[in-house]
């Protein structure tokens, strides 16, 4: 079963994409056959619930948990928070990297709002941990995070050295896997992390939809009693579009980390004063992300999309274009200016090619409408 179709010219599928179609066959089918609450007792509330089992049987397949360790849940944005909430005292202290997604650190805020403490980790200019640091700061913890990979620039965690060091001190370890499951390796659990979560949308299931995976079983009845259940539909799709995405990983990754490649490449070469950002190899395959020097980041926004591209720029993980990246300063990069390029699955040859002779056309637009100096834009 090939990927659909993105819209053309659309390439932020960090911030969501379209169902793949496994996904969306599922989601369809859950409509007649998924459709009575699978707490009931008669047959097609039984029938539901064997189609919720088979689900988060799917998913547990592809994380190497039981299939009870899964619970796919109705709203991925507050998870970090209601984590917290549940496996740390309102006092308690919490670790986690400068550069983490806006969901955790909110919750960090909302841990230091009742009384608790937050360590920060830095990074280094590529924005990664360094895990001799991270380990610095766990003892007395209550709880640690990292993420698997970064929302921003695409820069791999040392999640496995970071994993050794909490399992050493006895921290529990939430990782946030929300932008590579279904693009990445994804690691199995052998008494690893504590908590891994994640989105639908970034292997092409519904987006808003949560994956929660908790290997500790009294944290699991925590946890999932704690955090409410995505709809059947939702759920369906999530598990079938996350099958689609595991089957077709090695293909679609080799083919974006390629694309990716050729993006950053063309755009070094093509676009004057442009600064990469992240590791460059130990990456994400789909994502590439660089600065533009002398331009404004929602300018550029708007003037690409204006000519048919969707990308982001500003702090990805906010609405708001505008705000700094707190990404970018904590690698001690250019906060104005950056791009994120994340391909959607099947994302064609032809949007790629459209994308990368548009651009330097619009920065340099952009530039002379900001009065950027002609001898540094040229």
């Amino acid at each position: 079963m090939a990927a659909a179709d993105p819209p053309p010219g659309f390439l932020d599928a960090a911030s969501g994409q379209p169902l793949n179609p496994a996904a969306r066959q599922a989601w369809a089918a859950a409509a007649d056959a998924g459709w009575a609450d699978p707490q009931r007792l008669y047959r097609a509330g039984r029938q539901a619930d064997l189609l919720r089992q088979s689900a988060r049987e799917a998913m547990a397949k592809g994380l190497d948990v039981a299939a009870d360790a899964v619970h796919l849940t109705a709203s991925v944005a507050d998870l970090p928070t209601r984590i917290v909430r549940t496996l740390a005292p309102p006092d308690g202290i919490v670790v986690m990297t400068a550069v983490e997604h806006s969901a955790v650190l909110a919750a960090g805020d909302d841990i230091t709002a009742r009384g608790g403490e937050v360590r920060i980790v830095g990074v280094d200019s590529w924005g990664r941990v360094d895990p001799v640091e991270y380990a610095a700061a766990l003892p007395g913890a209550d709880l640690a995070f990292v993420q698997a990979a970064n929302h921003e620039v695409g820069t791999r965690q040392p999640v496995d050295e970071v994993t050794e060091a909490c399992d050493r001190v006895g921290v529990p370890l939430v990782v946030d896997a929300s932008f590579s499951l279904g693009h990445d390796v994804v690691q199995p659990n052998r008494g690893g992390w504590s908590v891994l979560f994640g989105q639908a949308g970034s292997w092409g299931g519904p987006t808003g939809t949560g994956l929660l995976a908790v290997s500790d079983p009294a944290h699991r009845r925590q946890l999932q009693r704690d955090i409410p259940a995505a709809a059947l539909p939702a759920t369906l799709a999530a598990a079938r579009g996350w099958e689609w995405a595991l089957e077709n990983a090695q293909l679609e990754s080799q083919r974006a980390r390629a694309l990716t490649s050729r993006i950053l490449e063309t755009v070094v070469t093509t676009v004057p004063d442009v600064l990469p950002l992240g590791d460059a190899t130990d990456r994400l395959p789909h994502l590439v992300a660089f600065s533009c020097l002398y331009v404004d980041g929602e300018a550029l926004v708007l003037g690409l999309d204006r000519a048919g591209y969707a990308i982001s720029s500003g702090s990805s993980c906010v609405s708001d274009t505008r705000r700094p990246s707190h990404v970018l300063a904590a690698m001690g990069a250019l906060t104005q200016g950056n791009v994120r390029v994340s391909l959607p699955y099947g994302v064609s040859d032809a949007t790629v090619d459209g994308f990368l002779q548009t651009l330097p056309t619009v920065v340099a637009d952009v530039r002379a409408l900001l009065g950027a100096p002609p001898s540094e834009a040229m």
